[in-house]
């Protein structure tokens, strides 16, 4: 009976104990997430933050998504998926699609795809043992925040070419430091710019406007949109490193966007002309950190980064398609390289496409 009566408050004492401990947080709440549709109009720019949280810029209705996909781990952790552009397809029973950008979830090491096809926008997921799926968007524990100032959302002539500035609104995103960084257009005069907003979002950024010297243009410009970028220590200064049409590399320093609305950055290298920068990515190899950069036209640039801090601002017009300022090499085995992300610390994820054929999603080792 003693023993019976024992067994009975041990259960007792166990069951107390238990339920006494706090319950474990989720992510979702953790960050105010609330459970309903997404419905993106475009396919944007990508990146993950805390938690395995997932930032989803949506251009065509000037937001930032917030959304917890719940990811997990898969078998594997490299990457090599043919035709995946078909597999997309097939998965999604639709012939026109096209990638808009693609991040890799750093808890789980699956990829993540920002895609378009016909006249709707979702996201793919991609594992390492080649599994593609459309992450369901019905019911997904979610937040956002909606840019203050986008550009109106119709066709306008600048000179002699006409564009929609609304679809250069989120030209690329990156979470640091507990803040959203965005770079696009705004609307009104020098419309570029780059935004902060806090995460959870709490409130929105009005933006910061930017001014370039463009080498290759040989002026001082504020209309272009950052391409990429990515945040990165500059002699110990937090900075964004920023890549442009055309193909200047500017630095600006993060914290003078909380005291201004105009920032002037400092040019400190010409890449070429007749290029546009799709993606980069900062790595460490031998103790040195070294810049890794896919291009429309000009390959895979890795880019030095030593003695950065002191680099001179190019002030003078770079003619003839000519490069300047900080030095670099091209990586001929990644051509064909249009999207790019930092997969582990010695490899990087690169989707490759082929010319007039198929494109193929594959690990490679950082060079």
């Amino acid at each position: 009976m003693r023993r019976t009566l024992t067994f009975l408050s041990l259960t007792i004492l166990a069951t107390l104990t238990i339920s006494s401990q706090p319950a474990k947080v989720t992510a979702a709440e953790l960050y105010g997430l609330q459970r309903g549709t997404v419905e993106l109009k475009s396919g944007g720019p990508l990146a993950f933050g805390p938690s395995g949280i997932l930032f989803i810029g949506d251009p065509k209705a000037a937001k930032i998504y917030a959304v917890n996909t719940e990811d997990e781990k898969t078998d594997g952790n490299s990457f090599d998926v043919a035709n995946l552009g078909g597999k997309i397809s097939s998965a999604l029973d639709s012939d026109d699609v096209k990638i808009a950008d693609m991040a890799v979830n750093p808890e789980t090491g699956n990829a993540f795809l920002s895609i378009t096809s016909g006249e709707k926008s979702g996201i793919i997921r991609v594992s390492p043992d080649g599994k593609v799926s459309p992450l369901n968007m019905d019911k997904i524990a979610n937040s956002s925040v909606t840019l203050p100032n986008a550009p109106e959302d119709k066709v306008v002539q600048r000179g002699r070419r006409k564009s929609n500035p609304r679809s250069n609104s989120i030209t690329d995103l990156a979470y640091t430091a507990g803040r959203i960084l965005v770079a696009g257009l705004a609307a009104g005069e020098a419309p570029s710019s780059v935004r902060e907003f806090d995460f959870p979002f709490t409130k929105s950024g009005n933006g910061f406007r930017v001014e370039i010297f463009h080498a290759a243009h040989g002026r001082s410009e504020d209309y272009a949109p950052i391409q990429t970028f990515v945040p990165f220590n500059i002699g110990g200064e937090p900075s964004l490193l920023a890549g442009y049409t055309c193909t200047p590399l500017v630095k600006i320093p993060i914290k003078k966007l909380a005291s201004v609305d105009r920032v002037q950055g400092t040019t400190i290298a010409e890449l070429g002309n007749r290029n546009r920068p799709l993606d980069m990515i900062v790595y460490n190899q031998h103790g040195k950190a070294f810049v890794l950069m896919a291009n429309s036209a000009r390959g895979v640039m890795k880019i030095s980064t030593d003695n950065m801090e002191n680099a001179k601002a190019l002030t003078e017009r770079v003619s003839n398609g000519g490069v300047a300022g900080q030095s670099y090499e091209t990586i001929d085995s990644l051509n064909g390289v249009v999207q790019l992300d930092k997969l582990n610390d010695t490899h990087a994820l690169v989707v490759i496409q082929a010319e007039n054929g198929p494109m193929t999603l594959k690990s490679v080792q950082l060079p």
